[in-house]
């Protein structure tokens, strides 16, 4: 019994890690993905061919990488980063706001030119028609592959164990050398179930609510 209360105790510390680098990570890539989707669709080149060329590093290049670059590599630039979680929201936070920002680019030009056309005859101004017309519409459309971004990104917290990050798999699998006990990987795989499933059930209930945008 003592067992077990202490590898609760320990996963407790670890998801803690979990939550928060997720937590963050969701906060800062949601609207900075949602700003470099617009800077890809201004008509300032230098801009958009930049954030191009960044989304394209981003998605082309593993997370993994990314997490051991900015950890190890940025050293050998004259920048250092010694806190392990400073590193791992970095990371974390320019990967999905690569993702995020080629979701929304794609939400918002699938919004048909008529609807644009539309708002202008009506003598609307491009940001009142971005506001009122395109980007509700467009919110709806993009939730389903958000919500699916957001359920990789609980899974990919796990990657920070590259760094020695104590997150719940860092601190679970110390565990299981330690004790020589399984356990810990299956109380692991019970959390990561869990919180995809809240989260599935929170999206959905999301993705309802916004239904009305549709048609």
């Amino acid at each position: 019994m003592k067992h077990l209360d202490t590898l609760l105790l320990t996963m407790l510390q670890g998801s803690g890690v979990t939550l928060s680098l997720f937590a963050i990570t969701l906060i800062v890539a949601l609207p900075l993905g949602f700003l470099l989707s617009l800077g890809r669709l201004s008509k300032f080149k230098p801009l958009s061919g930049f954030i191009w060329f960044y989304t394209w590093v981003m998605r082309g290049t593993p997370l993994m990488l990314q997490i051991l670059f900015i950890y190890f590599g940025l050293d050998f630039l004259g920048i250092k980063i010694t806190d392990r979680f400073l590193a791992a929201v970095i990371a974390f936070v320019l990967n999905y706001a690569a993702y995020f920002a080629e979701i929304f680019r794609g939400g918002i030009q699938s919004i048909g030119r008529g609807q644009y056309e539309a708002s202008d005859m009506l003598g609307m101004s491009y940001g009142q028609t971005m506001m009122r017309i395109v980007l509700p519409q467009a919110f709806r459309r993009v939730l389903p592959p958000i919500s699916n971004e957001v359920i990789t990104l609980i899974k990919d917290t796990a990657l920070v164990y590259v760094i020695g990050l104590q997150d719940l798999m860092k601190v679970v699998d110390g565990r299981a050398i330690t004790t020589l006990d399984p356990t810990p990987y299956l109380f692991a795989a019970v959390f990561y179930l869990f919180f995809t499933f809240v989260l599935t059930l929170g999206l959905s209930a999301l993705e309802k609510r916004f239904a009305y945008y549709e048609g």
